[in-house]
């Protein structure tokens, strides 16, 4: 269903972009190149098609509108597109791009009028939006009106079995507008050893889907899109361990009743006059341009890191492979987005089996470290390899350092905040690593953390440079360890 959507609005836009730039390629020949009796004539139209730059355009110029709705996140959640945010949303894609063209391929047109210039941008972008907007609210109101009609739901998984669950669930099944979410079944928060529990009111309505430690198996096996917490005041302490398991799924909407505290200090945002009220967390760190600028600036940057020193990848594995015996590069499992393992490769900087009596850290003057490792890890010159996990997308240049589940079982014992930086890629460096570099002991990971979650609270293509710089500085400086 998805994936559909998405195509009809990628090939209507494509629709619309070839329509506005034949208008506009057609408008400034015909009226502003100067106008001439025989213009609107068969013979004046074939003026236009006869112009080599009218196709290179008709190639070029609609290729570059997808690549910028794509950018901004435009093909995201096609099936939560409401009216009026389209509106708002096109409207400024149209802006930019139409900019964009003005500045690309109409400023230097020859013009004996210098206000035709600013005649052909206005007529670009009333002409480009109108198309645009005009198939994709035909899109967008149909896709509504199979939400409201119940045609189309999204999965979602309730939180909580008292009184105010059931009382959210009636108000959502009751709605004049039906917003969508499909309830699947809910969890019981009430520890299992509570025998003093009532039965639940929603027991006779749907089924009870497990308890709290089965959150996150849940959400991937019915494939939920929403999670609505509905807690009793007493229960009210919990919200922080179920949010930090709800943090690391991928793309999850969370849902929260709000009570008098909440509506007083203005915590709740209504999305529609018809439905429910809810406390919305958002589970996109950044817009989503920046989403798109950070993933086009990792492959870029690591294309350009892997052909700039693809001699230092050759003198340094050969000096790896002469200086200790065995392999070149070391492969680990660790656990990167949404708590999804993957394989991080470094050039090896430590002897072979140095691990033969279980996990260990390394630490200062470890004696596991080749001569040669200790210098790389000055350098970071056993990172470069991880170049290649950026271009796979399992990591990025930026983000918390990937660690291995047995740590990670630590970590979270002590920290369970540790899981909110599953909720986004691992990187090569890290606020944390510029801060201590490599951990040595389970205390420094739990240390390292609260910079990682500082970096969450702050993520931003500009934090990333700031990182990059420091990370460049101290390898500059061989100050690694």
């Amino acid at each position: 269903m998805k994936k559909k959507q998405t195509l009809k609005y990628i090939l209507l836009d494509l629709l619309a972009a070839l329509l506005s730039w034949s208008a506009l390629f057609a408008f400034r020949k015909l009226a502003l190149d100067p106008p001439h009796p025989q213009a609107l004539t068969l013979s004046g139209i074939q003026t236009i098609f006869a112009d080599p730059n009218y196709w290179l355009g008709l190639l070029l110029v609609p290729a570059g509108w997808l690549a910028l709705y794509t950018i901004l996140g435009t093909y995201r959640n096609v099936l939560r597109k409401a009216r009026l945010k389209e509106l708002l949303d096109t409207l400024t894609a149209t802006l930019i791009g139409a900019v964009v063209i003005f500045f690309v391929l109409l400023l230097d047109d020859s013009t004996s009028i210098y206000s035709d210039h600013y005649i052909a941008f206005l007529f670009l972008l009333a002409v480009h939006f109108s198309f645009t907007y005009f198939f994709r609210l035909l899109i967008t109101s149909q896709t509504v009106r199979r939400v409201h009609s119940r045609q189309i739901g999204f999965p979602t998984l309730l939180i909580g079995a008292g009184i105010k669950a059931h009382h959210t669930y009636l108000d959502i099944e009751n709605q004049e507008t039906y917003s969508g979410n499909l309830i699947i079944g809910y969890i019981d928060p009430s520890p299992a050893s509570d025998t003093h529990t009532q039965p639940s009111p929603l027991s006779t309505l749907m089924p009870c889907l497990g308890t709290i430690d089965d959150i996150r198996p849940l959400i991937e096996q019915y494939h939920i899109e929403e999670v609505i917490i509905a807690l009793e005041d007493s229960q009210r302490d919990l919200i922080g361990g179920i949010l930090r398991q709800l943090n690391s799924a991928a793309d999850l909407i969370i849902k929260l009743t709000p009570d008098a505290r909440d509506l007083i200090v203005g915590s709740v945002k209504q999305q529609s006059i018809f439905h429910s009220p809810f406390i919305v967390i958002n589970n996109r760190l950044m817009p989503e341009w920046q989403y798109s600028v950070k993933r086009i600036g990792d492959v870029v940057i690591a294309l350009l890191a892997m052909i700039i020193l693809s001699p230092v990848y050759l003198i340094t594995a050969i000096i790896v492979r002469t200086t200790s015996p065995g392999p070149v590069f070391y492969a680990q499992e660790r656990i990167g987005l949404h708590g999804r393992p993957f394989r991080m490769h470094k050039f090896r900087s430590m002897y072979v089996d140095a691990e033969q009596s279980g996990p260990a850290l390394s630490k200062d003057d470890d004696p596991r470290i080749t001569p040669f490792g200790r210098f790389m890890r000055k350098v970071r010159l056993d990172e470069i390899p991880q170049f290649y996990n950026v271009l796979r997308g399992t990591m990025s240049i930026v983000g918390p350092r990937p660690e291995r589940q047995f740590y990670i079982d630590q970590i979270v014992r002590r920290a369970p905040e540790y899981l909110l930086l599953q909720r986004i890629k691992p990187g090569i460096t890290s606020w944390g690593q510029v801060k201590y570099g490599y951990a040595s002991s389970v205390d420094e990971m739990v240390e390292r953390l609260r910079y990682d979650l500082l970096y969450l609270d702050n993520m931003s293509v500009t934090t990333d440079l700031k990182i990059m710089v420091y990370t460049a500085k101290i390898i500059l400086q061989g100050r690694g360890k």
